[in-house]
């Protein structure tokens, strides 16, 4: 079954609105562990607009789960994640202004940097995973980067879904396709939601993992947490 790793930085957007610490965002981490959630993602950005960078050593040995930072392989990025050894690190090539991750990696321009710097996460006994776009081509030089894993980028199958799902998750099938037969990992995020996320799961071959944030915490709004983690639970049981 795919596993469910709940990104949290929606709960420290809303601390952060008010400064204090309410919602507690480590209770938010641990909570969702105890409702079910099979991982726990966070992305701490330069500015620490959401979750900052204690926010990650403080959650990394509170909870039992996977545990997966993601961000922009900066310095100040790369210390952290030595410094934290999460279970997961997942390389995001997100501008520093940017609202949020709108870009998968060009893995043939940036192969020399990227692999540079899994060496060093894979040297440290981190497991890898670059967020990516659903380009074959992409995709098949990925593996050069020596990367684990790829996180597919699912905005355009989220977006697409309610016109035409078919076509919507094509792209899709054909690069976890490619990542299967060049032996890296499959894990997917951005957008996912109860509307199309059992529909991606039961698609797309070998898909290890999916990270969902900012839908799953509106969700938990109107729904209560620990029933919404179910609820995204349920739709990954294929």
């Amino acid at each position: 079954m795919t596993k469910l790793s709940v990104n949290i930085n929606k709960i420290a957007t809303i601390r952060n609105a008010r400064g204090g610490d309410l919602p507690n965002v480590l209770k938010a981490a641990i909570d969702c562990e105890r409702f079910g959630a099979e991982g726990i993602t966070v992305h701490p950005r330069p500015d620490e607009r959401h979750i900052t960078y204690q926010d990650a050593r403080d959650i990394k040995p509170a909870i039992s789960v996977e545990f997966n930072i993601e961000g922009n392989p900066v310095k100040n990025f790369i210390d952290l994640v030595l410094e934290v050894k999460p279970h997961q690190v997942t390389l995001v090539p997100d501008a520093p202004d940017a609202i949020t991750s709108n870009a998968g990696w060009d893995t043939i321009k940036n192969e020399s940097f990227l692999k540079e710097v899994i060496t060093e996460f894979k040297n440290n006994g981190i497991r890898t995973s670059i967020f990516i776009d659903a380009n074959e081509k992409m995709i098949r030089n990925a593996v050069k980067t020596g990367a684990d894993r790829i996180e597919l980028y699912t905005e355009s199958y989220a977006k697409d879904y309610p016109k035409n799902k078919e076509a919507a998750i094509k792209d899709f099938i054909i690069a976890a396709n490619a990542a299967n037969e060049l032996g890296l990992g499959i894990n997917a995020g951005h957008d996912l939601d109860l509307n199309n996320l059992k529909y991606f799961a039961q698609n797309i071959p070998g898909l290890l993992e999916v990270s969902i944030g900012h839908a799953l915490i509106s969700d938990a709004l109107y729904l209560g947490l620990e029933n919404t983690v179910q609820m995204y639970l349920r739709e990954l049981k294929i």
